[in-house]
């Protein structure tokens, strides 16, 4: 049997190139004491992975180089060597890029496919999902009259974002996408009070005018001009919490800072960037909470699904770009 994963052979320097990864064939994995196979059934492909596929130090390992990468993925066990693990079972894992993986039990956490789509194991319900609701409550601080904007809002995190903001008791939520389409989505889909395209103006202005008294709460999944703008509508004691990046990942010089930084000293405000993973004892109150709200239908979210394991590339290439609606994965 063959086994199919993508390997980085060369570390991008600016966008990432597709000479820069190769997919190769390989035999399907054998497990090991401890260990099930997993055939994987979704891939994730996220934003951070850019950071990883570069030698800098960072707060994640580099991937090797002629390695498969690591990434999120949901599939189904098809041997165990592991006390507790089945064939049949389904678990979400962190090795994905590839078709199937070798998985140390320990790693992986048992899904239920019967509660909710496999799919959603990797956003609405997982990391993707756990970043939004952590992020927005604990780093951001949430109160309830608060006026909240979001970048990137049309996306994963983002949409999830400005909805639990909206749930929790958020005055207003303002959000930013790249298209006039998804600004429609925004509003009419996910609820916000208002949003806009970036690509229209500048942000300054499309924010002020969508936030004429200032914002309490910004969550920033780009950075760049977006920022700058968010420091510049912050209210008294707001607070920013940093995602994301993604205007600045394929940088090939420092990009410039925000120049109204002294601003924070006005309206004593505060900038904090956050990991999901230092918010895992979260997991289970965002699942209690999430949960209900995504079965009773008050959470809404979509994905763009990309087929074949031939594509997971361009699929990770086009959330760099911001063609995807939602999360993005593949499906193999």
């Amino acid at each position: 049997m063959i086994n199919r994963e993508w390997h980085l052979v060369s570390r991008p320097v600016g966008w990432p190139k597709p000479e820069d990864f190769a997919l190769v064939e390989t035999e399907v994995p054998t497990p090991g004491e401890g260990q099930v196979l997993v055939r994987n059934t979704y891939l994730s492909v996220d934003p951070y992975m850019r950071g990883r596929m570069s030698a800098a130090k960072s707060y994640a390992e580099p991937y090797r180089l002629g390695a498969a990468m690591l990434g999120g993925a949901v599939g189904e066990v098809v041997a165990s060597r592991a006390e507790g693990f089945a064939e049949g079972d389904h678990v979400l894992h962190y090795l994905g890029w590839r078709e199937y993986a070798a998985v140390d039990a320990a790693t992986a956490v048992k899904v239920d496919p019967s509660a909710a789509p496999l799919s959603t194991y990797l956003g609405v319900l997982g990391m993707t999902g756990l970043t939004a609701y952590a992020g927005l409550l604990r780093t951001a601080a949430l109160k309830q009259g608060d006026v909240v904007f979001v970048s990137g809002a049309a996306g994963a995190v983002g949409s999830q974002v400005g909805q639990i903001a909206r749930l929790k008791g958020a005055s207003r939520v303002i959000g930013s996408a790249g298209s006039d389409e998804k600004v429609k989505l925004l509003v009419d889909e996910y609820g916000f009070d208002a949003a806009f395209n970036y690509k229209n103006g500048p942000v300054a202005e499309q924010l002020r005018t969508a936030a004429p008294d200032g914002i309490d709460v910004y969550f920033d999944n780009v950075g760049g001009e977006h920022l700058e703008a968010a420091i510049g509508a912050l209210k008294l004691h707001g607070r920013i919490a940093i995602c994301g990046m993604i205007s600045i990942y394929n940088d090939t010089d420092p990009a410039p800072g925000p120049r109204n930084l002294g601003r924070l000293i006005q309206t004593r405000g505060r900038i904090e960037g956050f990991l999901v993973n230092d918010h895992r004892d979260l997991q289970q109150q965002f699942v209690q909470e999430v949960g209900p709200w995504l079965g009773s239908g008050q959470l809404k979210y979509r994905e763009t699904v990309v087929e074949g394991i031939g594509n997971t590339l361009e699929a990770f290439l086009g959330v760099l770009r911001g063609v995807n609606t939602g999360k993005m994965v593949v499906k193999l």
